[in-house]
């Protein structure tokens, strides 16, 4: 049985990302069941479900942290796309690189634009405009 939790935190990370949920328990689910768990329902049933911010505001946030961490490419990535699923802007997406530049530094900034310029790559040849 699925619990609150999980089930809050699937339908807030479909919000992101149509289908999200299937994608963390297809990709951690036969590997690591109880961190797809955890991922669901702490991360998305807790963190993003929780009053306060905004959706778009979190997302922001999520995408500055993974950048400044520097070692999370395919959690940046992931990120970037649904902020532009949501109505995050490319343009908001520079942006926030251009600002992390003096506050995490340049490498920080500079990798996480290349990872957001691969990103926009794939949309416009999925013809994703957003």
């Amino acid at each position: 049985m699925k619990s609150e939790r999980f089930e809050r935190g699937s339908q807030k990370i479909n919000e992101l990302m149509e289908g999200g949920d299937q994608g963390v328990i297809k990709g951690l689910g036969k590997i690591a069941p109880d961190l797809a768990k955890y991922v669901l329902e702490f991360i998305f049933g807790d963190l993003y479900s929780r009053a306060g911010l905004e959706l778009k505001t979190k997302q922001m946030l999520t995408i500055t942290i993974l950048a400044t961490l520097g070692n999370a490419k395919p959690q940046l990535a992931y990120h970037i796309n649904c902020a532009l699923n949501i109505g995050i802007t490319r343009q908001e997406i520079i942006d926030i690189m251009t600002h992390l530049a003096g506050y995490a530094g340049f490498p920080a900034a500079l990798n996480a634009t290349a990872t957001a310029k691969e990103v926009f790559t794939e949309r416009d040849q999925k013809g994703l405009n957003n």
